[in-house]
């Protein structure tokens, strides 16, 4: 008799088994609520999947985030390993973000879901206030161990996970008796002098007491499957909406007294679990110091406090976009799903046109025909909100026509907001949000789609700013580094230059090979201190003299020293490493001199590896008569010499010497055919999540000629 198949994806698909493989983490980690998040492969984010034991409505600023945010789970994908927060003070100081978006006490967990084959996202998990501020050894086992199952779920599906437009609600179930769950418990409550409600976790009222409906004025049928705040006008106050995420997220009762017109105090006691929030409501004479205040005739409507949270949040990313590129993944993940919204279209002023710079919802023909049209008030709704300064609305198409009728309709979009992007009375561009359905925007949204307008005026100048800065900068690196390498008779060469992962992806570091005559080159790498235009320009100074100095017939030492006074004579108070190697392929050997720089490897045949220990002199710029000695090694055919700069090894958390020493190991039983795949292999496990924080250069040389 053949075993029955018992793994998760037995039952359905990959999709279908996550979510209970999520709610089993949450339980067996006693978690009150856990995210599960997988990474897009097409670009760097991350997908919030399923969530356990919260609201969808909690999540909407972080179903979309990027690998690059400043957050506990992205900080855990990076360094691989478990990020612990304890306190909420803990997360203000080292999360601010998260922090202003969820300020209440709760301790948070971030694990990275690292498979075989790859890193494929990370678990995020909750527990309530009155958590202890760091976990047990045997705790943080049984999460990573958690993590580590949900990986190899992933591993072993037959296809990629898909991932959905809002994330799964997954239930933690209870265990409760069957007589809790009846008429026995209703009648106990309906026989207490107080009233009693239950909500669920969304926060709708899905119990109520007679004696409860008679103290809120309302009767029972109305009150199921609505929110308090939203039947009871007397309670649509964002205290009281604040006060039911507060109980959800920190899993602590919350009390509050309110007004229910004419001169009736109520206080409500807020008892939550995984499973929603018993309230108890009660009479109060006189007002508490939590009571909300009472109404004196109409108000202006309030936001809603989730999305309050929310824009504190888009606000906190606005700030941390850094090209145009970024504030468009900004907008489409963070602000289109706060209003509901479906397009996007963020334009930049140019020559008194509209240049698209970056868009969503929208076919690319459809785009085309809109880039670039005229600052024309009376053609377009864009034109005139720039002039003007002031946002418009537009509900429908019919009331866009009435207004514009000369406006071109170059999509099937239902609704629209155009916002002016202005600085201090400069025009910068404007940021359209469209519909699919007509909509018409409440006095709330006006008033915080116009604030967040002046915040995605400045963001696009920066990211305008800063993109410009980059195209200068990669246009000035690729005219100082070799556009090819030189083809040498008895040398196979390959050669990668990666810039920072931020900034301005401009620096020092610079490689170069030479050929000084039918036998014999010289190959060159080194950085120069810093991370500016000062470093590139210094960078093409030091290259150059070397070339000059090698092509003359210096010797290894001679072109060290020779170079090394050339900056003493300069005065730059920037430093420079470097490694020079004289390659003879006739003889089969290369002498190296070394100002500083991170020592070589050597694969002297396959499965043998090591560190080369060239004795090093100082930097270049430190001392003008510095000596540099030179160091001669045997390179027999198909050995492989590789030089690399400080960024490749320079891993946070680890230590320089073992990430070099790995990367010896790791070079000993490496294909070393493909030069190419090796450098991808090389850079690969010195940074498996790719965001490498410095500039990193590599040669690779490998001796093809007979053995003399």
């Amino acid at each position: 008799m053949s075993g029955s198949d018992t793994s998760p994806t037995a039952a359905g698909t990959p999709d279908d088994a996550l979510g209970p493989a999520l709610a089993d983490a949450v339980r067996g980690t006693g978690a009150s609520m856990g995210g599960l998040f997988l990474t897009e492969e097409a670009r760097p984010v991350l997908r919030l999947v399923a969530v356990c034991g919260l609201p969808v409505e909690f999540t909407a600023p972080w179903q979309h985030v990027p690998l690059g945010a400043p957050l506990p789970l992205t900080d855990a994908l990076d360094e691989d390993r478990l990020v612990w927060v304890g306190s909420h003070a803990e997360m203000a100081r080292r999360y601010p973000r998260v922090a202003a978006v969820l300020p209440y006490p709760f301790a948070l967990a971030a694990v990275p879901l690292t498979g075989v084959r790859r890193c494929w996202g990370g678990l995020v998990l909750m527990w309530p206030a009155g958590h202890l501020r760091e976990p047990s050894a045997r705790e943080r086992g049984h999460m990573i161990s958690v993590a580590r199952r949900l990986a190899r779920l992933l591993d072993d599906a037959p296809r990629p996970p898909e991932f959905p437009d809002r994330p799964r609600v997954v239930a933690v179930d209870t265990p409760r008796h069957p007589v809790q769950t009846g008429l026995a418990a209703a009648d106990y409550a309906e026989r207490l002098p107080e009233g009693a409600l239950a909500l669920d976790l969304e926060g709708r009222i899905t119990f109520a007491t007679a004696t409860a409906a008679r103290m809120l004025g309302r009767d029972t049928e109305l009150l199921l499957g609505t929110r308090p705040w939203q039947a009871l006008s007397w309670l649509d106050d964002p205290v009281v909406e604040d006060r039911y995420r507060t109980a959800v997220v920190s899993r602590a009762p919350q009390t509050f007294t309110a007004l229910r017109p004419p001169d009736h105090w109520l206080t409500f006691d807020l008892y939550p679990d995984a499973s929603g929030i018993s309230v108890r409501v009660r009479p109060r004479s006189e007002r508490s110091p939590t009571a909300l205040p009472p109404s004196a005739g109409h108000r202006p409507e309030a936001a809603p406090t989730g999305r309050l949270y929310q824009l504190v949040h888009v606000a906190a990313a606005l700030t941390e976009a850094v090209g145009v590129h970024d504030l468009v993944e900004v907008i489409g993940d963070q602000i289109l799903p706060a209003f509901g919204a479906q397009g996007l279209v963020l334009s930049a002023a140019d020559a008194g046109r509209l240049k698209i710079t970056g868009y969503r919802g929208y076919p690319p023909d459809a785009i085309e025909r809109l880039d670039g049209l005229p600052l024309d008030t009376g053609l377009t709704p864009a034109g005139q909100v720039l002039a003007t300064g002031t946002p418009a609305f537009f509900a429908d198409p019919a009331e866009l026509a009435r207004t514009h009728p000369h406006a071109p309709r170059m999509s099937v979009k239902q609704a629209w907001a155009f916002l002016p992007l202005v600085i201090m009375g400069r025009p910068v561009g404007c940021c359209v949000l469209s519909f699919d359905e007509p909509h018409t925007f409440s006095a709330d949204e006006r008033a915080v789609l116009t604030s967040l307008a002046g915040l995605i005026g400045q963001a696009l100048d920066r990211a305008r700013l800063y993109d410009s800065k980059h195209d200068l900068a990669r246009e000035l690196q690729r005219a100082l580094l070799p556009r090819t390498l030189p083809a040498l008779p008895g040398l196979d060469v390959a050669a990668r230059y990666l810039p920072a992962s931020h900034g301005l992806q401009v620096g020092g570091d610079f490689y170069d090979l030479l050929r000084l005559d039918d036998t014999t080159a010289a190959a060159v790498i080194g950085d120069v201190e810093g991370h500016s235009i000062a470093a590139a320009a210094l960078m093409g100074q030091v290259r150059t003299a070397i070339h000059s100095l090698a092509t003359a017939g210096a010797s290894p030492d001679e072109v060290l020293a020779r170079t090394n006074r050339l900056l003493a004579d300069l005065e730059s108070d920037l430093l420079v490493s470097c490694l020079y190697v004289q390659l003879d392929l006739a003889l089969h050997r290369a002498a190296l001199a070394n100002a500083g720089h991170m020592p070589p490897l050597l694969r002297r045949e396959p499965r043998h590896a090591s560190v080369l220990d060239a004795e090093p002199g100082p930097l270049l710029g430190v001392a003008p008569h510095s000596a540099y000695p030179v160091t001669t090694v045997p390179l027999p055919p198909e050995a492989v010499l590789a030089l690399y700069t400080d960024g490749l090894v320079e891993v946070p958390g680890a230590d320089p010497g073992e990430t070099v020493d790995a990367l010896a190991r790791y070079l000993a039983g490496a294909d070393a055919d493909d030069l190419e795949k090796l450098i991808d292999n090389m850079v690969g496990r010195a940074w498996p999540a790719g965001r490498h924080t410095d500039d990193i250069a590599v040669l690779l040389l490998r001796a093809n000629g007979p053995r003399v």
